[in-house]
This record gives structure tokens, sequence and C-alpha cells, in this order.
């Protein structure tokens, strides 16, 4: 073969390696497929345990689950609480659940029949009481937060997998100041942050990180009731600088289709923080790692997706959303929000 004839087939090589890598990544572009929609419900907890069990809760005292993928599911109306407002849950497998009732008063339920039957493991009558999100290190390890109760964030741990629950002494609750609350929008502003910390977020008038009792300062909009962060997500099988990469989103729910100051990522534990060149396209209400830079997030104007660790975000979908969750035990990622949709992330 020539010199010519042999320079020809490599370019031919090359170009088609291209290509095909052209090829596949365009193929691997999500988009959101939605699986059910139109009993009313409003869906803030969401809870994947793999890539066929999901959980779901929301208001009117409703808990929905599927143990096919989305493809069906059971709904079901806990006995005595046709009126509260699920805001958060936990699931473990396919009979096992936790769910988070958020206000006066607040109640905390366990189901270990696929919810045929809830106990009421915790309740508290104490006036202003907001319980706004729920994390589980593990099947035994949770945590809840609360909106503050005379200045300070309310915080109660679990360490039986929920069936008895302790609150922190009032003197060890993270100090708020004046105007800051956190949002029970997408059960997802606390998160593990390794196997003995969580990290949650505030909002409202101020809005910063804690951590143990050292807050950090966000550079999220904030200043009012509306604005602020309303979910963290942390990638913790990666350490860099002595630090964890996390993310928030937020902004300000009363302007939807606003993206100024709605995301924002660290990748030093939240000591300097970057913000987006292309953010999220208006208010989100739920951010999700799926890989250590694949990630996902919704609110009430669509579904963003980055590929680059959150610092390009592009538009996947209009369909509004409240939550997204990846799976603990697999592959698949679900989205849930009003009037009782249920979405999934298609590649």
């Amino acid at each position: 073969m020539t010199t010519s004839k042999i320079i020809s087939v490599k370019i031919f090589f090359v170009f088609s390696l291209l290509f095909f890598c052209l090829f596949v990544t365009a193929q691997r572009r999500p988009s959101v497929e939605v699986l059910t929609t139109g009993n009313g419900i409003s869906l803030r907890g969401l809870s994947v345990v793999n890539d066929n069990v999901i959980w779901v809760s929301g208001n009117k005292g409703t808990v929905g689950r599927s143990n096919n993928s989305g493809k069906t599911w059971k709904w079901m109306t806990v006995t005595g609480f046709e009126k509260t407002d699920f805001r958060d849950i936990e699931a473990f497998d396919g009979a096992t659940a936790v769910i988070m009732a958020v206000a006066e008063p607040a109640y905390i339920l366990k189901t270990t029949d696929g919810g045929e039957t809830w106990k009421v493991v915790y309740e508290n009558k104490t006036k202003g009481m907001f319980l706004d999100a729920m994390e589980f290190w593990n099947e035994q390890a949770g945590i809840v937060v609360g909106d503050p109760i005379d200045g300070r964030f309310f915080v109660t741990r679990t360490f039986d997998g929920g069936n008895t629950w302790q609150d922190i002494p009032f003197t060890n609750r993270p100090v708020a100041d004046s105007g800051e609350a956190c949002f029970a929008a997408s059960g997802t502003n606390i998160r593990a942050l390794d196997r003995d910390e969580a990290v949650f977020v505030s909002g409202g008038k101020r809005s910063r990180l804690f951590i143990r009792d050292s807050p950090m300062q966000l550079p999220i909009t904030q200043g009012q009731e509306t604005t602020g962060a309303n979910s963290v997500a942390v990638w913790d099988k990666l350490k860099l600088n002595g630090g964890k990469k996390m993310i928030v989103v937020g902004g300000d729910f009363n302007k939807p289709e606003s993206n100024t100051k709605n995301c924002y990522y660290t990748m030093n534990g939240g000591k300097s923080w970057e913000a987006p060149n292309t953010p999220p396209h208006g208010y989100r209400s739920c951010v999700e790692y799926f890989s250590k830079t694949d990630l996902f997030s919704c609110g009430l104007t669509g579904v963003d997706y980055t590929h680059d660790g959150g610092k390009n975000w592009k538009w996947i979908s209009k369909e509004s959303f409240h939550v997204v969750r990846a799976s603990k035990l697999g592959a698949a990622i679900f989205l849930a929000g009003t009037d009782g949709k249920i979405g999934k992330i298609v590649w």
C-alpha cells in the first residue's frame, strides 16, 4: 500500500472514530419521560431504592409505591392522616419506608408491610414546628431538620431505622439568623456529608450552609422570604483540597423563570464557591448527582442537566417537577411533582 493510501486510511479511521464518539454522546443525551400524572396530589417526597422500587409521598396523606420501575403504582392514603402533607420519604426496600409530616403537630411514621399499615414513631406538638427534610446515612442512622424554634434550627436523630427518635438538645442546635429558615421543597436541603456528619442549607432573608456549628455564607440570591437555597447535593466519593464537592440550587420561587444567582458549586467543602457559566433555567427546588460530572436539577420551569460538574446546564425538559432522585442501588433516575406527576430520565 502506498504512503498516500495509508494516510487516507488513517484519516478515514480518525474521522470515523470521531463520528462514532459524537454519535454515542448524542445518543446519551438525556430526556424526561412522564410516567403518570393527573391524581391531584403534590408530590415532594421521593425515594428510589433501586431501579425497580420507588416510593413517593405528598399532600392529602398520600403515599405511592412502584415495584416495576414506575410502570404501575399503588396509591395509599394513610389512615388518620388524610389532610397531612408528607413532604419527605425514605425507603429501604419494597416493604419498609419512613415518612415525614411537616407541621403542627409534626409526625414521623414508619411502615414495614409495604404501606398497608403505618406506625407513628415520632410526634411533636410544639408550637411553630415545621419539619423540612430527612436524610439517612444507612438503614439505621437518620436525621431530620426543621425550621427554627426560639432562634435555633430543630434537629432530631434516629439510630434504629426510624423506630425511635431523639431531639438534639436545644443548646446544641444550630443558631438561625433573623428571617432564616429552610424550604421543605424536595426533602434535599439536608444531605449526608460523610459517614458521621450531615450538611444542610437554609434560605429566606439569609442563606447559609451548615456543617456542625460552622455556618458558611452562600452567594445564592437571598434577602426575601421566598429566596435562598432549596437543595444541596454532595459527591461523597471524592475529596478535593481537603473538602467535599458540593452543589446548591434555589433562587426565588416567586420568580420561577429567573436564573439570577440560582446555582453554585464548591470543590473544597464550602470554603469557596463558583457560579456556572450557564446556570439552570430558573428557580430550582432540587439537585442530584448521577456521577462525578453528571447532575440533574428540577423546578417549576423544568429540568436541567449538566455533564461537566455544574459548569454548564442544558434545559432538557419544560415539565415542572419538585424533586429528582437517583437510585441508591442502580442507575435509574426519577422525578416527582404537582398533580401526581412522576417522570423518569431516559438516555
